[in-house]
């Protein structure tokens, strides 16, 4: 498993890069931990994340939490309230969830249902790739994940990979998360990114094309963002208040960090302020 979720074999070298963007300040992620600090500078808490960091000889430095020391685990769970979430206790809360939707629903408007898993971690109940006690892959007809069940849909419902990519791709649309920390964010993502190829080849017996790759990657850029819960703006900063068309907000725009996190509005094909949101 960890060579699988941080090396990225088999996918196009463009990836990475696309999953580490942040669309709020431009910039990339960031670490938003102290837990590599140790490892030099370019680990601070408030060092962008880039690839050469977590690949080559560094391609252990972000793993799951699952292997992560025992001390590590622990410093975590006091710090920022992280826990494990067995996948029985997922089970169970997306079932309450999915019933509580309308009996007569088809498979498409299940498809285009937006969910969102708040301070997401590594996303275990968007997609249930492994067992977050034992690190085991968990097989692909037992996962239970919202997009889980979205894709498996997908799957039962399409015929050829073009249609199953444009259904893939609007079940990615509506599926969200924000996460503080960007070594758990990062996972979440590649999380999402790898079930999308664990079901293509499942359906298909092959590796999607590359640029259906970057697609549902840059979706997931969008949609797994890095946020303060609380304020709505990236972590550690407090957001402006100004609204976007103001005049001193014009001609002196905020800093990237002080801005309300941006996320996409797919149906309208546009950007909006998660904070908007919340206010209706």
């Amino acid at each position: 498993m960890p060579d699988k979720e941080t090396g990225l074999p088999g996918l196009p070298p463009e990836v990475l890069p696309i999953l580490l963007r942040d669309h709020t300040t431009g910039r990339n992620i960031f670490w938003a931990t102290h837990d590599y600090e140790a490892l030099g500078s370019p680990y601070d808490y408030h060092a962008e994340i880039l690839p050469q960091l977590i690949t080559g000889e560094h391609s252990m430095v972000v793993r799951p939490r699952v292997l992560k020391t025992k001390e590590n685990q622990t410093d975590r769970s006091k710090d920022m309230a992280e826990v494990f979430t067995p996948s029985w206790i997922c089970n169970a809360q997306n079932n309450l969830v999915c019933d509580a939707l309308p009996k007569e629903m088809s498979w498409q408007d299940f498809v285009r249902t937006t969910c969102l898993e708040i301070t997401c971690g590594e996303a275990p109940y968007l997609v249930s790739r492994y067992d977050t006690t034992t690190g085991d892959l968990i097989p692909l007809h037992q996962r239970i994940g919202l997009l889980d069940r979205k894709l498996s849909l997908v799957s039962k419902n399409t015929e050829t990979s073009d249609e199953w990519h444009q259904w893939a791709r609007i079940a990615y649309q509506h599926t969200y998360g924000y996460e503080w920390q960007g070594d758990n964010l990062l996972l979440a993502r590649l999380n999402l990114l790898l079930s999308y190829l664990d079901y293509y080849e499942a359906r298909f017996g092959q590796t999607p094309p590359p640029h259906c790759i970057n697609d549902i990657a840059d979706i997931i850029s969008w949609n797994l963002w890095q946020m303060d819960g609380l304020k709505c703006g990236i972590p550690g900063h407090e957001p402006t208040e100004s609204l976007e068309d103001d005049f001193c907000n014009t001609f002196f725009p905020p800093a990237p960090e002080e801005r309300y996190c941006r996320i996409r509005d797919w149906d309208k094909d546009e950007e909006i302020r998660y904070i908007d949101i919340m206010d209706k």
